[in-house]
């Protein structure tokens, strides 16, 4: 867990390890629906503007997202909305909006809204490879405790640390998951007001350092939810490039078409993958409180997303016109 890779020198700025995976990501979805689009696009520099204006997007998004999830945090500091230096993004946030600006942009415009969406759909699943990356080492987005030879130990303090000594009743968890004496608890902090969580790590005794880390205190061992979430969405990548190219191929014989080869049909079926993905693997995290039905919002959100896609699937098949239209 690296949350804060390193520090820049004269503005002491820290380079936070999710927001630079997410640059990568988009680095590396950019790059790739370039690649893509080259028969498409009249001008290669469109996509890249795109991308630019997505990017900002996503950023809001993911922010925005973390400020409804956490509101109460914000509730007496406002102002700390804006302290996206600090951290606290969330990913689906992100390419909610960055989907919605990008659409804006390809409607004013006027380009080939389907076929740009198909492509766009592969570059977001390679950007979330990169993503869920940052979400494992920054800590956040963790998995339930598990006895799998996998199962990976977060440090003290992290953000499965301190879900574990809690009692969860969001989760319907009345008895914390490891339970520490009430020597770990209460502390003077900075202000030098004293309070009644858990120590900083630097305020431990030396006993208890060795507790925390090695011995009957350590955190429990958790599904890796972020990298089954990033090795799965190498895998959707692929499946939504083999088939695109699927479709390119049928649109290249000038024939009736296969099934959901029209232009389109790509994009609603990474809302499909995606939302199936999320909802299965929200079962095995433990961050998220449940919110309806014993489901978390990912959950609702992705059976929003798999009724979308299907919807949109359904409809980009049956549009009228020629199968490989615009």
């Amino acid at each position: 867990m690296y949350p804060e890779l390193f520090e820049l020198p004269f503005v002491h700025l820290t380079i936070k390890s999710y927001g630079l995976m997410m640059v990568i990501g988009f680095l590396a979805a950019v790059s790739l629906i370039r690649r893509l689009s080259r028969n498409i696009t009249p001008d290669p520099q469109l996509i890249t503007n795109a991308a630019l204006y997505s990017l900002i997007g996503g950023v809001v998004g993911a922010r925005l997202f973390f400020v409804i999830h956490y509101f109460d945090n914000f509730r007496s500091r406002p102002l700390e909305v804006l302290y996206i230096w600090e951290g606290g993004l969330e990913l689906l946030g992100g390419v909610v909006l960055a989907v919605a600006v990008i659409l804006f942009y390809l409607i004013y415009h006027k380009l080939p809204i389907r076929r740009y969406l198909d492509i766009l759909a592969i570059g977001l699943m390679l950007a979330l490879v990169f993503g869920r990356i940052g979400c494992f080492l920054n800590g956040c987005c963790y998995g339930k405790p598990t006895d799998l030879p996998w199962g990976v130990h977060f440090p003290y303090h992290s953000f499965a640390y301190l879900s574990q000594t809690d009692a969860d009743p969001e989760r319907n968890r009345v008895e914390p998951q490891l339970k520490l004496p009430e020597e770990f608890f209460g502390y003077i902090g900075q202000d030098g007001r004293r309070y009644a969580g858990l120590k900083p790590y630097d305020q431990l005794t030396e006993r208890q350092k060795i507790k925390v880390t090695e011995g009957e205190y350590r955190c429990l061992p958790v599904h890796p939810t972020q990298l089954y979430a990033s090795a799965g969405a190498v895998f959707w990548c692929l499946m939504l490039y083999l088939f695109w190219r699927r479709a390119q191929k049928a649109e290249s014989m000038k024939g009736p078409g296969k099934l959901f080869t029209r232009p389109g049909c790509t994009f609603p079926l990474m809302f499909i993958l995606y939302g199936v993905s999320r909802l299965v693997l929200e079962f095995l995290r433990d961050d998220n409180p449940f919110e309806y039905a014993g489901l978390t919002i990912s959950q609702l959100i992705g059976i929003g997303m798999i009724a979308l896609g299907v919807a949109a699937l359904t409809i980009f098949q049956l549009a009228k016109g020629k199968p490989h239209g615009n």
